[in-house]
């Protein structure tokens, strides 16, 4: 095991006069590798003080300490991901024999950790309900911003419930943790027939969330998987009935995003049950600077592909078994499983 390496987190931290000594100091021993007794000369202050300091970097995010095992296959697979798809992937550490529960939750921790990175004032982050965001949702740290907003892309309700407590406990779980404005959108899933949803996007009410989410800086979604260990919650929680999902089987469809059906080639246009979807389309998701995946298991790995297909994916977080089965999923590529990256600091 290699020692821990430090992070310089500084993009969305605005640092007053008091700061500085603690960025200073930070710098000096994670960047230059200095001693505390150095760096102590250099500011003119006591070790004790710097000790403090550095406490004080890494509360507050400035400085993040991650463990990397020398064998791990993460950092070539992402790299691998990166020129193949032409995203920025994130992939996270986890043993091949973790539990897929145990796998969710350390995609989730990263995911929460890196969206505290991105979100900030004046922002407005589009989120899509679901069993991997509702695990992110759970390790958010809380962060103040001013004039932010965070909006529901999906509707949720279904004709077993109306899905307004799973959706909204999710929404308000990542508005408190960011002091956000919240704003859930109170449709269906799926409505029954088109015309109902074309009557309901003429309403102001809905027509005002929409413009929300038009106004997105990120959107936040996972890629559903019919089967698994942790089945889609679009699968398991009776938003589809038998007859839907026989037309799903019939039309090649392989996953969903945003509750919008995809082929295993990232087309989606003529699916029939997107036409009564509430999510947003890959093209509508498009104009949307920053879309971030979160994904754990590799059941999802053939509905991730199709996602990627679809370019609706400029961030990837993902496993490290999924990301290598993502890849062996693509024609002409070789094995990157014996690829080894010694750690580095990352610098942002």
């Amino acid at each position: 095991m290699r020692k821990p390496h430090a992070h310089m987190c500084k993009e969305g931290i605005s640092l007053s006069n008091d700061d500085q000594d603690v960025l200073r100091a930070a710098t000096m021993y994670y960047l230059q590798d200095m001693k505390m007794e150095a760096i102590a000369r250099h500011l003119r202050t006591s070790r004790s003080t710097v000790s403090r300091l550095l406490k004080q970097a890494r509360d507050t995010g400035l400085v993040e300490i991650t463990l990397r095992a020398a064998n791990s296959r993460a950092p070539g697979l992402g790299q691998s991901i990166s020129r193949t798809f032409g995203v920025a992937a994130y992939v996270v550490q986890v043993p091949d024999t973790t539990s897929g529960i145990d796998r969710l939750e350390q995609v989730a921790i990263t995911s929460a950790k890196l969206l505290g990175s991105w979100f900030d004032s004046g922002m407005v982050m589009g989120i899509a309900w679901g069993t991997t965001l509702e695990a992110v949702s759970r390790h958010l740290s809380h962060k103040a911003t001013r004039g932010s907003a965070v909006v529901q892309l999906n509707g949720a309700a279904n004709n077993r419930t109306s899905g307004v407590d799973y959706s909204s406990n999710l929404i308000s779980s990542f508005g408190s943790a960011f002091d956000a404005a919240m704003h859930y959108f109170p449709v269906p899933a799926f409505f029954d027939y088109p015309e109902t949803k074309a009557a309901m996007w003429r309403e102001r009410s809905v027509r005002r969330v929409l413009e929300v989410q038009g106004l997105a800086d990120i959107a936040l979604f996972s890629v559903g998987a019919i089967a698994g260990a942790i089945p889609s919650h679009v699968y398991a929680a009776g938003y589809l009935d038998d007859d839907d999902v026989r037309t799903l089987e019939v039309e090649g469809v392989v996953g969903d995003v945003c509750t919008v059906f995809l082929r295993a080639d990232g087309s989606y246009r003529d699916v029939v049950l997107n036409q009564r979807a509430t999510g947003p389309t890959p093209h509508e998701l498009l104009r949307i600077p920053r879309r971030v995946c979160v994904v754990a298991g590799d059941n999802k790995a053939v509905p991730l592909l199709a996602a990627l297909r679809s370019g609706v994916v400029t961030d990837l977080v993902v496993d490290e078994v999924t990301a290598l089965r993502l890849l062996s999923l693509v024609p002409g590529r070789e094995s990157v499983g014996s690829q080894r990256t010694p750690p580095r600091i990352a610098r942002r």
